[in-house]
């Protein structure tokens, strides 16, 4: 992963480097002459996810060199407005550790005048009290908040656009690095296998859920048991200065603009080679969940799964006829599930592999959870996040393990989907039913993926189960359910509505203990028939009654294991699925009739 990472690095962030790192920053202060200093907003402040302008290349400290030697530091150039111009939104004087904060970022600016002589107008500005004032009065009049980023643009140039400072700005950081330790000189880096003094910590990796504000460390060995060999902090993976800064940049840059969230893990993503963002396939998984009517999930869904098909296709004929699309042919996917747990990053999951396995992933997973709804109607395969929703009560349930793993199954159609979400989604659908409450379909269609799939990987060959009703299939289980479900139908046409009926009874012991239960469902049946007024109906349901049990065999199955419930769940719903179907178009009695 970190050599994947550093790849990235060296191919899309040029800038990277030691003591820079890139910074959003809100508020420029425009200086247009010795006596003028205006704040402005920076960036695009329309934008709902508004974070000011970034900049790629800033002047950047770790925490060790903001306090290396006991002093108190600040950043340069680019600080909070608490530091930069003593700022608070409740007219409050500073606190002595700010003062001393703001001295050192004045300092700074007078130092590196030498190198860029536009600084030393800022650092006059900020040292001017008067002038000092008046800027935070027009800041707190923007409604700025003391921890917001600023920086300045003198004579229409930002300073930190400029490379003038550059190499003041290494040389000021080297001064601030201790004398490298005598075990670590001849080390080899883990990343390039070269001779190097190793960094003994790393930059933190942020915007993790479950991370600290101020980031989370990867590779970090504060504690003693952690260190090996006598080695303490970054020599127990060594690494040089600049291997740990690409690593660090490209995580942190990824996790920012091409990364997904869910709950409790941050799935980042990236390909070898550029793919545009119309056959990116990860998208079509999770883009728009939680946003969305039901109306426009519907739609959402069906324009992701014509989307993953075309990929597809465009993959499949491009080889076929030799007119390859290069970033859809011997191109690569990297993925790694993050999450931040208490100051320390936590590797979920690392995956990679062939870009045209991922898209024939995406495909199965859509395929697999196609099903039926009660209404007769087909609910296409649903994202990712819908998914999830269904196996729990409240999507705030969800542990990330079970959200890694569930990750993964999507991603490689030869993985197992978790035998947890099986258990899952079948909880949720037995307590659906025998509270008469709604059915998510969902929840079914992920009992149909898990045992389609475990069957596909299992057994080989094409799965038994389809989106609609199996009149044939051979599991006792699945026509259990189907005969539970026609039970109920036919109580309901005997007696109407009566509350409690035998679903909401009965189903659960004739989920798990059908040869208990079937007897007395049957004598219930018998005297349902009777209380029919129409000889059709008596002769469609006796007609169906006896097609099922002729599939079940001679004997009831005595108990039903967890594969077999989820079997008799799905043989009870697209029963009822069928039947509601034909209703549409058909009654019972008319069906019989025409015959």
């Amino acid at each position: 992963m970190l050599h994947a990472l550093t790849t990235y690095a060296q191919n899309n962030l040029s800038d990277s480097e030691p003591g820079f790192a890139p910074k959003d920053i809100r508020w420029e202060i425009v200086l247009t002459g010795p006596q003028t200093a205006t704040p402005v907003p920076c960036g695009d402040t329309s934008r709902k996810d508004y974070s000011g302008r970034t900049f790629k290349k800033c002047p950047h400290l770790e925490q060790r060199e903001l306090i290396a030697g006991g002093i108190t530091r600040s950043h340069f150039l680019a600080d909070t407005l608490a530091v930069v111009t003593l700022f608070n939104e409740k007219e409050e004087p500073p606190d002595a550790k700010t003062q001393e904060k703001h001295r050192f970022f004045i300092q700074l600016l007078r130092d590196a005048s030498g190198a860029m002589p536009q600084l030393s107008a800022v650092a006059d500005l900020l040292d001017d009290e008067t002038k000092l004032a008046h800027l935070n009065r027009e800041l707190r009049e923007l409604k700025a908040k003391a921890t917001d980023k600023a920086s300045f643009k003198v004579d229409g140039d930002y300073v930190l656009d400029s490379h003038l400072w550059h190499d003041w700005w290494r040389e000021f950081r080297r001064s601030l690095s201790a004398e490298p330790r005598p075990e670590a000189s001849t080390m080899r880096c883990f990343v390039t296998g070269n001779h190097i003094s190793p960094a003994l910590t790393h930059e933190k990796i942020r915007g993790l859920p479950g991370g600290l504000p101020t980031g989370d460390v990867l590779a970090g060995f504060d504690k003693e048991a952690f260190q090996s060999f006598g080695l303490e902090q970054g020599c127990n993976a060594a690494m040089s200065e600049e291997s740990a800064k690409m690593y660090t940049a490209a995580l942190n840059e990824l996790i920012k603009n091409h990364s997904i969230r869910f709950p409790g893990v941050q799935i980042t993503y990236w390909f070898k080679k550029t793919v545009p963002r119309e056959d990116d396939p990860l998208p079509f998984l999770s883009e728009g969940q939680g946003r969305e009517t039901g109306a426009q999930t519907e739609n959402g869904t069906r324009i992701a799964l014509n989307d993953a098909r075309r990929l597809l296709r465009k993959i499949r004929e491009g080889a076929k006829h030799g007119e390859k699309v290069d970033y859809l042919h011997d191109n690569q996917y990297y993925a790694a599930t993050l999450s931040g747990m208490s100051g320390r990053v936590m590797l979920r999951d690392w995956m990679e592999g062939q870009f045209e396995d991922l898209v024939v992933a995406v495909n199965t997973w859509f395929d697999e959870l196609e099903i039926v709804r009660l209404d007769g109607s087909i609910a296409y395969g649903p994202k990712f996040f819908a998914v999830l929703s269904a196996t729990v009560r409240d999507p705030k349930d969800l542990p990330a393990p079970y959200v890694s793993a569930m990750w993964h199954s999507a991603m490689n159609h030869q993985a197992r989907i978790p035998e947890q979400a099986l258990a899952r989604a079948l909880d949720r659908f037995r307590v659906a039913i025998m509270t008469d409450e709604y059915v998510n379909p969902f929840s079914v269609a992920v009992i149909k993926a898990c045992l389609n799939r475990t069957a596909r990987l299992s057994k080989g060959g094409e799965p038994m189960l389809s989106p609609h009703l199996n009149t044939e299939h051979p599991n006792p289980a699945y026509q259990c359910g189907r005969l539970l479900a026609v039970y109920a139908k036919l109580q309901r046409a005997a007696l109407g509505d009566v509350g409690a009926g035998v679903v909401q009874r009965y189903y659960a012991a004739a989920s798990a203990t059908p040869a208990l239960v079937f007897g007395q469902l049957t004598r219930l049946a018998q005297f349902h028939l009777a209380k029919l007024e129409s000889g059709g109906l008596t002769h469609w349901y006796n007609d169906q009654i006896a097609g099922i049990m002729q599939c079940i065999g001679d004997r009831m199955p005595a108990t039903l294991s967890l594969t077999d419930q989820s079997l008799f769940a799905l043989g009870y719903y697209q029963q009822i699925a069928e039947m509601n179907r034909k209703k549409e178009t058909t009654t019972p009695e008319e069906e019989k009739n025409n015959e």
